[in-house]
């Protein structure tokens, strides 16, 4: 795969023949692959609840993006930005039955991806508290739809990563051979009326990893505040893995970012989260790390092709 085209602090006076032009070109990677995608277009935004629109207008500050985008609009976003693939997610909120929950069906995310399979991927959102039906619906949105991975928010269900009711979708997931991605970290306040409590702590992925050496983890939204706890499992793990979405790359940790520099650049997959941060945002601030090439292209792209079994 071609190298990325890399901001000017990555590189030395030697790589480039012409500086002035080269400052000129934007600095954005091409051929990336966003991991984590909430599909937000205008329809969908109408059904989601009514918490939503609140937190995601006032305290995450989506601003524009807060009507929604069209498959359309947000495919221009892609290619402005320079990533090849997105992978959307069938989100689950909570258990079926909670008012305040609310969950995207398979078959929504299963459609967008059939119309554009070479731009797009699927995740399926599983419920730990629903038992057999949920592995039911894990085994059908991969080999029915064909969907790569699967995801799942620990705190709102209000179940550590590390709790049994999980073990059996861990275990469906590694038959399968299927990642699982899960929130880890700081669980923020989504609504008044239902405070979560942050049951996400990176160091629970250590016992799951453990108990499941064959299990594909991705510990998603960096593991902040406790980055570095995230950082210590996935390089203790091999199959452990770090998604950096959810926060702008330029408010990173340090120890983040030279981990993902250095001895972790095979450990860390690059992400979103869109509506909450927007690709293009997110791809100019991660030209400007100044990462190498070889780490920059690891975490954009490589990582994710080997990890969730993509062809190039």
């Amino acid at each position: 795969m071609p190298n990325p085209v890399v901001s000017s602090t990555a590189v030395t006076s030697a790589d480039v023949v012409d500086t002035k032009l080269f400052r000129e070109v934007v600095t954005v990677y091409t051929g990336a692959i966003d991991v984590v995608v909430n599909p937000y277009t205008p329809e969908i935004v109408a059904g989601r609840p009514a918490w939503s629109k609140d937190f995601l207008g006032r305290k995450i500050g989506v601003g524009d993006r807060l009507p929604g985008t069209t498959i359309e609009e947000y495919l221009a976003k892609m290619d402005r930005a320079g990533i090849a693939r997105s992978f959307l997610i069938a989100a689950k909120l909570g258990p079926a039955g909670d008012v305040n929950s609310y969950a995207l069906q398979v078959e929504t995310v299963a459609e967008l991806v059939a119309a554009h399979p070479d731009r797009f991927s699927g995740l399926v959102g599983l419920d730990p508290t629903a038992g057999m039906a949920e592995l039911r619906h894990l085994e059908r949105a991969v080999t029915e739809y064909g969907f790569v991975g699967a995801h799942s928010y620990p705190h709102w269900f209000g179940l550590p990563p590390d709790h049994r009711r999980y073990y059996p979708i861990y275990a469906k997931c590694a038959e399968l051979g299927v990642p699982i991605q899960l929130q880890v970290g700081h669980c923020l306040r989504y609504d008044d009326a239902r405070p979560l409590r942050s049951v996400g702590r990176p160091i629970t992925l250590d016992t799951v990893a453990c108990e499941f050496p064959e299990l594909k983890l991705v510990g998603i939204h960096t593991g902040w505040p406790w980055t570095e706890e995230m950082i210590a499992v996935a390089y203790k793990h091999p199959n452990v893995y770090i998604g950096v979405d959810a926060y702008a790359p330029k408010h990173w940790p340090a120890a983040l970012v030279h981990y993902m520099n250095t001895f972790g650049r095979e450990k860390v997959l690059f992400g979103t989260d869109y509506p909450v941060i927007d690709p293009e945002r997110a791809m100019t601030e991660f030209a400007e790390l100044g990462l190498r090439a070889e780490s920059a292209t690891a975490v954009l792209r490589d990582n994710a092709l080997r990890l969730y079994g993509l062809t190039g």
